[in-house]
């Protein structure tokens, strides 16, 4: 199989391969400054922190398993992909997507310990319930993609080897395959609605008892301080869940519009959140910039 890039767009690559290597390298920077921080300071060894560690490996591991095949193939027009290579591909794209959702749903619900059951917070979030909610994660994950490549495998592809897009996107596999692929699309849409309404509509519901307490709160400085413990992860779940929105929306919307329109918003949803979030949580978590602000105060020294 070949990936073709962006189709209408290819005398392009060089230049779009721009800010898409800029962003990639913003991504591994910042979440590995993230798991840098977290590990080395024993102060952020807390759940919330836990759980952050934990949003910004899935970061790691969703941005790394594309962008580099995207780069070699605006770069060097390295377009080969074995088939199983490119099933692997998909795995771990749709995989750490959901396992992406999980963990910004736990950290929905760390924030609404912390704030409406404050008292219990240490012996709630126990090590022992945030390793559970981790492996469920990543098992609620395996276990939903786990038929994807064997239902992948079943078709002969005789629409030609060549997917109208940079990296193995299950749909975009599907549409080179002969017979009827009803079930793969149906699955698809199921599992992607599935998570994207459950995972928001328990997080909007986890903020909206946060929001309850917040406002039963004596003093107005007691508010703030409550909810500004939420900002960050606010900023995370926007930057997760508007960009899959937007290019839902354009899907239905502009249905007719050229194909990298669609190609290029997938890209940006697949990216923006893994570059967005650690420049999120290191200006709005104060323990995270007070260690980064001590780590160059003692290089300048």
């Amino acid at each position: 199989m070949a990936g073709k890039g962006i189709p209408g767009l290819e005398h392009l690559h060089a230049w779009i391969s721009i800010p898409f290597c800029f962003a990639y390298t913003l991504a591994l920077l910042g979440n590995c400054t993230l798991l840098f921080i977290i590990r080395a300071d024993a102060a952020l060894h807390e759940p919330m922190y836990l759980f952050l560690a934990m949003l910004a490996t899935t970061d790691l591991v969703l941005s790394s398993a594309t962008l580099p095949k995207m780069l070699a193939i605006f770069w060097f027009r390295d377009q080969e992909i074995n088939f199983f290579a490119c099933l692997v591909q998909m795995f771990f794209l749709h995989s750490f997507s959901i396992m992406e959702s999980a963990v910004l749903l736990a950290m929905a619900f760390d924030r609404y310990v912390a704030i409406c059951k404050p008292l219990h917070y240490m012996t709630v979030l126990t090590g022992s319930l945030i390793t559970r909610i981790g492996m469920a994660a990543v098992a609620r994950a395996v276990t939903l993609m786990t038929p994807l490549p064997f239902l992948l495998r079943r078709f002969h592809y005789c629409r030609g080897p060549v997917i109208a897009h940079c990296y193995c996107e299950h749909m975009a596999v599907v549409r080179l395959a002969c017979g009827d692929t009803s079930f793969n699309n149906i699955y698809g849409i199921a599992v992607a609605m599935f998570i994207v309404v459950l995972d928001l509509l328990f997080a909007i519901l986890s903020y909206v008892f946060i929001l309850q307490a917040v406002l039963q709160l004596a003093s107005q400085e007691a508010r703030y301080k409550a909810f500004g413990t939420c900002v960050s992860h606010i900023g995370a779940i926007l930057s997760t869940y508007t960009p899959v929105v937007i290019s839902s929306v354009m899907h239905h919307v502009a249905r007719h519009a050229a194909p990298h329109v669609h190609i290029l918003l997938a890209i940006f949803y697949l990216l923006f959140p893994p570059m967005v979030s650690p420049i999120i949580y290191g200006v709005k978590t104060k323990q995270i910039h007070d260690y980064m602000l001590s780590l160059f105060q003692r290089k300048n020294m």
